[in-house]
């Protein structure tokens, strides 16, 4: 009988360069340099839990429709610079790749250079820490100010979670809370009689979420927990929205939920030499 090992090391992935982790009990993960994304994650013994677009484009500048997005310093619109910042669409460094007791993680660095003080005129620098378990997998964003003056930032983990048919798919823990509804405008408050279900286009900026919340549908469960991002966005573009995307196929849009670690309503300040750390995790 053979006994798995744990596993971190340097692969490709879509002809792109990328870590591959494999935890001691089979668990699996795939991280790309490009962005810090996270394109793949299966339990050990289960299926693949991520979304990742057929369609998506690869390489330097794209953004991958899918997986887990990092989004720095901006999200969204909310900001001069590029949608979502500029930490998804450039270049990772890999830190390390590493098999620690029943974890295999790897660590991957974004720090400042002239292509992002062009957009953003800040000195920095970001880690991103995957770390694979048993039936967990935990995404950390850290952000260190290595500059002489303060900045102010926004992030975001925005995950794209796999869904049999999100019609049918509920999100719990969510009640009560208020949010900012992009598709109807204003705000609002989700009852507490309700669990969110995605019946169209969605797009819900949640205020302080709670930390834990759970995507329900028949046959799975998967928990989120998250610390230090005290938001939450809740994303699909239904069928009209998903029609006129060109790295989505036009009814992939039931396939998938975002269900985003964020912190965006009450952005970060960081004074010189500080640090701050926010983590996502999701359990099978």
């Amino acid at each position: 009988m053979s006994t798995l090992q744990g596993r971190a090391e340097a692969t490709t992935f879509e002809g792109q360069p990328a870590v591959s982790l494999r935890s001691p009990d089979g668990a699996r993960a795939t991280v790309l340099l490009h962005g810090a994304h996270l394109v793949s994650w299966q339990p050990a013994g289960g299926e693949e839990q991520l979304y990742l677009s057929p369609t998506t484009a690869y390489g330097e500048g794209q953004a991958v429709r899918g997986g887990v997005p990092v989004i720095f310093p901006q999200f969204a619109a909310r900001g001069p610079g590029p949608r979502h910042g500029f930490a998804r669409t450039r270049g990772w460094q890999l830190d390390q790749a590493v098999v620690r007791g029943a974890h295999a993680l790897a660590v991957l660095v974004l720090e400042d250079d002239e292509a992002t003080r062009a957009v953003w005129p800040h000195a920095f620098r970001a880690e991103l820490t995957v770390s694979l378990g048993a039936g967990q997998i935990d995404i950390e964003l850290a952000i260190t100010n290595t500059g002489e003056a303060p900045f102010e930032f926004a992030a975001a983990l925005h995950t794209y979670l796999r869904s049999g048919d999100v019609l049918k798919a509920q999100i719990e823990g969510l009640q009560g809370a208020h949010y900012e509804d992009a598709v109807k405008g204003g705000e609002r408050a989700q009852q507490w009689g309700d669990v969110m279900s995605v019946v169209g286009e969605v797009d819900r900026l949640y205020l302080d979420t709670p930390r834990q919340l759970l995507l329900r549908e028949m046959g799975r469960k998967l928990g989120l927990e998250q610390h230090e991002f005290n938001d939450t966005v809740v994303w699909n573009p239904g069928p009209d929205k998903a029609a006129a995307l060109k790295d989505l196929p036009p009814d992939d849009w039931r396939h998938f939920v975002c269900i985003e670690a964020a912190q965006v309503m009450e952005p970060i300040l960081l004074l010189p030499g500080d640090e701050w750390a926010g983590m996502q995790s999701l359990i099978a």
